[in-house]
């Protein structure tokens, strides 16, 4: 497949997680929950991946393009190709659900962007985690959700065709950990496409965390699991 094509791919791809996961918490995060907003980003993922997936890999985050580049799994230049593609998709999302959000009056307030410790001050049913804390969960969680990537998308596994579905489903148990915490990123180019639109103060300066340490996990996770799972190239299949 060409690079252009799986750019695209990226592109849209990431623009519908952003605007479908963040959609659902700016727009109805009031009336189904947590739980309504973490199943929202699941179907996301869960439609992307079997809507493209034969495409780009339907990765939809530049931390999961960086684990899969650390595991030896694309280039380079592939992976700077998807980072771009995932950034502008995010960014877009955001902006079409700025322009929504004041054609039905709304404020932008916080705008489902990530933060931390007194970014939630006063917010319903979050806790006001230190920056320590947050690093960690947003870490933890990409390398999970990276792990569970890199195995069911792994040439020897024998229900390839139900990745879709696993990982899917991983985002949602990911998000229930952790939207009361962090409002959960384990996606750069989701927390990026937000926050530049969000009236908290701190979405900008904390925005940092939410780009590394997801990115630290997904690298943790890529070597990791190249050593747990060995080589998965065709070559060494042989």
């Amino acid at each position: 497949m060409k690079i252009c094509n799986k750019f695209f791919a990226e592109l849209f791809g990431t623009f519908v997680l952003v605007f479908g996961g963040c959609g659902t918490a700016i727009f109805a995060g009031g009336k189904v929950g947590f739980l309504g907003v973490a199943i929202a980003f699941g179907l996301t993922v869960v439609a992307m991946a079997y809507g493209i997936g034969h495409i780009s890999g339907a990765h939809l985050n530049p931390a999961v393009s960086f684990g899969v580049w650390a595991n030896g799994r694309m280039t380079l230049k592939e992976m700077l190709c998807y980072w771009a593609a995932q950034f502008i998709g995010g960014i877009i999302a955001g902006l079409l659900l700025m322009v929504i959000a004041k054609s039905a009056g709304m404020t932008l307030g916080t705008f489902a962007a990530n933060g931390y410790g007194d970014f939630f001050a006063g917010a319903d049913g979050y806790l006001q985690t230190n920056c320590g804390g947050a690093f960690l969960v947003e870490a933890l969680l990409t390398f999970v959700f990276l792990m569970v990537i890199l195995g069911v998308t792994d040439s020897r596994h024998e229900n390839g065709k139900f990745g879709g579905l696993a990982i899917g489903l991983t985002l949602v148990l990911i998000h229930l950990i952790s939207i009361p915490l962090t409002n959960t990123s384990v996606n750069p180019a989701r927390s990026l496409g937000v926050a530049i639109f969000s009236e908290n103060p701190l979405a900008m300066p904390q925005l940092w965390l939410f780009i590394v340490a997801p990115l630290v996990g997904a690298c943790l996770a890529g070597l990791c699991y190249k050593c747990l799972g060995g080589c998965c190239c065709k070559k060494c299949e042989k």
